[in-house]
C-alpha cells in the first residue's frame, strides 16, 4: 500500500459533495457546470486539480461563492446554520461528470 503525499491527502479532501438542486441541474444543463460543496479554506486551483484528479476531466475555470448560513429558530431559541463554500466548476467542452459511474470506480 502506497502512502500519499500530504498534497494528494488534501486535494482528496477539498470536495464535500456535489450540490443537488434545481438551480445546480440548470446550471448544469446550460452552461457545462457542476457545482460542488468544498471545504471553507479551499482555493480555485485546489478545486480544478482536486476534480481533474477525481474525476478525470478537464476544467476551464472554477468560480468560487461562499454561502452564509440562515438564521433559524428552534422554539424560544434562534440558532444561526454555519457557513459554506460553493464551487462552480467549469468543465472543457464535451467533458462530463457522471456522478452514478463514479462511485463504483
Amino acid at each position: 500500500m502506497t502512502a500519499l503525499n500530504t498534497k494528494e491527502e488534501r486535494l482528496l479532501n477539498i470536495l464535500l459533495a456535489p450540490q443537488i438542486s434545481e438551480k445546480a441541474t440548470y446550471v448544469a444543463e446550460k452552461n457545462e457546470q457542476v457545482i460542488f460543496r468544498v471545504v471553507s479554506d479551499a482555493t480555485k486551483p485546489e478545486v480544478k486539480a482536486a476534480v481533474e484528479l477525481l474525476f478525470k476531466v478537464n476544467v476551464e475555470n472554477v468560480q468560487i461563492s461562499n454561502v452564509k448560513g440562515k438564521q433559524k429558530r428552534f422554539g424560544k431559541y434562534t440558532g444561526r446554520r454555519s457557513d459554506w463554500k460553493k464551487a462552480y466548476v467549469c468543465l472543457a467542452p464535451g467533458q462530463e461528470i457522471n456522478f452514478a459511474a463514479s462511485e463504483q470506480g
